[in-house]
Order: structure tokens, then sequence, then C-alpha cells
């Protein structure tokens, strides 16, 4: 393990100056070798590619390149309900991230939808780690127009709720067959109470 950084510099310059057929005869075997570790586990790579990555870690030649190199397992949605009378409630439905369970997923990119993005890493945690979340709730409790805007169905369209809620639950994907049957692009498992139900005026 090379651990000095004058040293490191000096054997990664060394190696590009050599030219470009040794480094793609170096660089190549290293990143299908990282890229099997990466779908598959470490395990089932052979010891002389496990050897090749340790040997090249400290160069950083070849990386899991990106914020997400390793992605979560689950899809938890977060999936906000208002209600008038507190028994019964309504989803809102967001532009792109999974809600109804008859929905099929949206074409996206190259657009970045901030809110559905943010969803999905406010699920990650809870509202106390985003505060911004509590703040939507808010405004949604006030019928805010320029939140409601970036939804893309309000179901209550001629003021906004007495109660509010969120909810978690674990997306999956159904399989064919279900679908032919149901029309149910997802299926989903209740996780559990989001955010408590709130709301702005004073209980009669």
């Amino acid at each position: 393990m090379l651990r000095s950084t004058w040293l490191r510099r000096v054997v990664t310059a060394a190696g590009l100056v050599r030219g470009s057929r040794l480094d793609g005869a170096r660089i190549l075997p290293a990143s299908v070798a990282q890229m099997a570790g990466r779908f598959w586990g470490g395990t089932v790579l052979p010891q002389p590619a496990i050897r090749l990555l340790n040997w090249l870690s400290p160069f950083h030649i070849v990386n899991g390149y990106g914020l997400f190199a390793v992605m979560t397992t689950s899809r938890l949605e977060i999936v906000v309900e208002g209600s008038m009378d507190g028994t019964t409630w309504s989803d809102y439905e967001f532009k792109y991230k999974p809600g109804d369970v008859r929905r099929p997923p949206p074409w996206v990119e190259p657009h970045q939808p901030r809110l559905d993005w943010q969803m999905w890493f406010a699920a990650l945690g809870n509202y106390q780690e985003n505060r911004w979340f509590v703040n939507f709730m808010v405004r949604l409790l006030e019928g805010s127009p320029a939140v409601l805007g970036l939804l893309q169905k309000n179901p209550f369209p001629t003021g906004p709720p007495r109660y509010i809620r969120a909810l978690v639950y674990d997306y999956h994907f159904t399989d064919f067959a279900t679908r032919r049957a149901t029309g149910n692009w997802w299926r989903r498992e209740f996780k559990g109470s989001y955010f408590p139900v709130a709301s702005l005026r004073q209980n009669p």
C-alpha cells in the first residue's frame, strides 16, 4: 500500500507517461472488475481482480463515479393525504414520483423534478430531519397556489383540507400477470406514519 502522497503522484505520473496503450490495458480490467463487484459483490471476484483493485485503490484510477454509485434496495415513498373530517382521506398526487398504484412511471429525463426528488430523500429519514417538509405541509393546509402548482392532482379544488398527514409505503413493481389482471403497475406495503395528523384550525 502506497501511503505517501508524493510517491503516489510520482507512480501515477509515470503510468500516464508510458502511453495510452498500457493505460488502457490496466484501466479496462480494473473497470470491469469494479463494475462486477458493484453488481455481484466482491466475494465473486477472482483473487487476481481483487488484488488489482486493492493495488490501484490509492491512485483513484477507477472509481464509482456519481453521487449515487450505491443505490438503496427499497423504494420508500411518502404519500400525503388530506381530509375534511379526519375520517375520509384523499391523496395528493405528485407529477413524477409513485403514488397511485395504477399509474405507470412517467418519463422524466432530462427534467429534474425538484419536489419529487426531495421527497425521495425525505423518505430515507424523518420529517424532523427535513424541515422543509413541515413547511410544505403547512402550505398545503393554507392552499398555497404556488405549492399546489407543483403537484399533479389537488384532491381539494374548492379549498384546502382541515387536516393533513403523511404515510410511508414500500413500493415494488408488479409482475406482468398482476398488471394484466388488475391494471396495477405497483404494489405497496404500509410501513407507518411519516407526519402526524395536523391542522391549522382549532377543533370545534
